[in-house]
């Protein structure tokens, strides 16, 4: 059978049965963070962001599902088609935009709180991976970071680690690189070209 009907399939279940209400709380978060956006249809149609959310949403039932070869062909097929890579085993929250988009990468043990905006070149990733007695990378383990809810992330910003947290409220300015957490209502921008700084005022 066609991967592609099938994949149209679950696209329209999953959209039309399982996820109406989420699709539409989805659709006027991009409506309401996005000035540029005009209507929902318009939004659904042409907003990679969208897609790649409603990709992800079908690939992580199932990973979670432990069919990990499906949830990755999709993954790969979305990557392809938006532009964005989120792993099947990230958990994402509710109303998550991702504006523009391109270059978003989104790794497997991340977890994403509600209310969450991400911009272009993204990185939310891991650090040198741990090594077994034999060399290989030790799976399994909490390797990328933690996003609370109503945080802002600016363009090409990387946090990288599994015992990263970012707080609720924070705001990550634009080419930050970040291995260490950040507590709640902080900003964190990039000074001088030479090192990140933590303030209170928001951008």
């Amino acid at each position: 059978m066609d991967f592609h009907f099938i994949y149209l399939y679950y696209i329209l279940l999953y959209s039309g049965v399982v996820m109406f209400k989420n699709l539409n709380e989805l659709l006027i978060a991009y409506k309401e963070r996005d000035p540029a956006a005009r209507s929902k249809l318009s939004i659904f149609l042409l907003y990679p962001g969208v897609h790649a959310i409603i990709n992800h949403r079908i690939a992580h039932w199932f990973y979670k599902k432990k069919m990990f070869f499906i949830a990755r062909v999709i993954s790969q097929h979305s990557r392809r088609r938006t532009g964005i890579e989120i792993h099947p085993g990230a958990q994402i929250g509710k109303r998550l935009v991702i504006d523009h988009g391109m270059g978003v990468v989104i790794g497997e043990t991340t977890v994403i709180g509600d209310h969450v905006k991400l911009y272009q070149g993204v990185t939310l990733g891991a650090r040198s991976f741990e090594l077994d007695e034999s060399g290989n990378p030790v799976k399994n383990i909490k390797r990328h970071p933690n996003i609370g809810n109503h945080v802002v992330i600016y363009a090409n910003a990387t946090i990288l680690g599994g015992d990263t947290f970012i707080g609720d409220r924070c705001v990550i300015g634009g080419n930050t690189w970040l291995t260490r957490s950040v507590p709640a209502d902080t900003t964190v921008q990039y000074r001088n070209g030479s090192h990140c700084e933590m303030i209170n005022d928001k951008l």
